[in-house]
């Protein structure tokens, strides 16, 4: 049976890639999904423009320097205006909302997702480092709320797509497919002098800055090779990266029995979370281009270069030791790549700064919310003094 109610949907980052391109679904939709709620960091007058045009019933602004500007160019749109972290955790709890899509970059979708399974929302998670930082906590607190993740990354999106009607107990492994990002081709040796405008220059995919540096340093696989050691209760050893410089096969399954599933499809974000938004119920037609034989001519696949790209073993290190490390792993990682992107550091010191800070900081092996919270401060801190 069709569900023909209309979903209020919160957008925690509307104005970032994956929330422009939610909204684009929204669009699509109106008889099926409503922007209820638009949550942006800084991009004022994106966020305005979105506020007018989707009419939400709360837009928040985190930086709380910005409240004002927000609030008088909204004020006469019958928006309530609210600003800063805690406003973000409390909104999704509003009775109102049925969908959050955590689509805030880094550590700061922890909270509000932990405040949307306390409140037993429907979650499309875009925010992998929830699941990185703190996926032992986030798969505990799961088990006793009724929310439910459904995955809007388009490698998880493809192995829960390649799941359904499976037993869990037929899994062999998981192939995390990647691109190989802008320097798949680059000599080692050539790296240390790459600038941040180099790495920005994605392939296949158009992404945030800080997602495409991840992806340029393959740092993002390792996040999301945790994530789907959470999301799919399976161990990191059998979670295989494969290079597949097309980005048209998404992510593939071997079975027990030695068959593999593939999902594929163009490299356009607007599937995976058209997907998402979608379930449980089912699939949204769309008009949206097909792929054609062309784009099936010619799929290669090629093991990644683990010594070029060294952060592919640290995210492993991280997810094997388990604990705090993932954390202090992240936040290594996003104080590296901020400088980077500021061009206060070379391509190869994220590597140096990643991996002396996860030496450096204290081990915990079951943290708590607490424990995640130090840790991400303890790291940053650690991380910056290294810059």
């Amino acid at each position: 049976m069709t569900d023909t109610v209309i979903r209020n949907i919160a957008i925690l980052g509307s104005t970032g890639s994956i929330g422009r391109q939610t909204l684009d679904i929204i669009a699509e939709y109106p008889d099926r999904f409503k922007a209820s709620v638009l949550v942006a960091n800084s991009s004022v007058d994106l966020l305005i423009e979105q506020a007018i045009r989707f009419k939400p019933d709360t837009v928040i602004i985190a930086r709380e320097e910005l409240y004002d500007t927000v609030n008088e160019a909204l004020s006469t749109h019958g928006i309530t205006v609210l600003t800063g972290s805690q406003s973000i955790v409390d909104v999704v709890k509003d009775p109102t909302i049925d969908t959050v899509v955590t689509a805030m970059v880094g550590y700061s979708g922890l909270a509000p997702t932990i405040s949307a399974i306390g409140a037993g929302k429907r979650i499309a998670l875009a925010n992998k480092e929830t699941l990185v930082v703190a996926g032992e906590l986030i798969t505990r607190l799961l088990q006793s709320s009724d929310s439910v993740i459904y995955p809007v990354d388009s490698e998880h999106g493809a192995f829960f797509q390649c799941l359904v009607g499976e037993r869990h107990e037929d899994i062999a492994r998981f192939l995390l497919t990647a691109s190989g990002g802008p320097f798949r081709k680059t000599p080692k040796d050539e790296l240390a002098h790459v600038t941040a405008a180099d790495a920005l220059k994605h392939p296949n995919w158009a992404m945030g800055a800080k997602i495409t540096i991840d992806s340029a340093t393959m740092m993002n696989k390792g996040f999301e090779m945790i994530e789907a050691r959470w999301l799919f209760g399976v161990k990191p050893r059998d979670i295989e990266i494969v290079v597949h410089p097309q980005s048209i096969v998404h992510s593939m399954v071997e079975f027990v029995d030695g068959s593999v599933k593939a999902q594929l499809g163009l490299p356009d974000m607007h599937l995976p979370i058209r997907y998402a938004l979608g379930l449980p119920g089912g699939r949204l037609a769309t008009d949206s281009k097909r792929m054609t034989l062309k784009d099936f001519a010619n799929l290669t696949f090629e093991t990644p270069d683990r010594d070029k790209f060294p952060l592919i073993d640290v995210a492993y290190y991280a997810a094997e030791r388990g604990g705090n490390t993932p954390c202090v792993m992240n936040a290594a990682n996003e104080i590296a790549v901020a400088a980077f992107l500021r061009g206060t550091i070379g391509f190869n010191d994220i590597y140096r700064i990643i991996n002396k800070t996860v030496e450096k900081i204290a081990f915990v092996e079951s943290p708590c919310y607490d424990d995640y919270v130090n840790s991400n401060a303890e790291a940053r801190q650690y991380a910056t003094t290294l810059l």
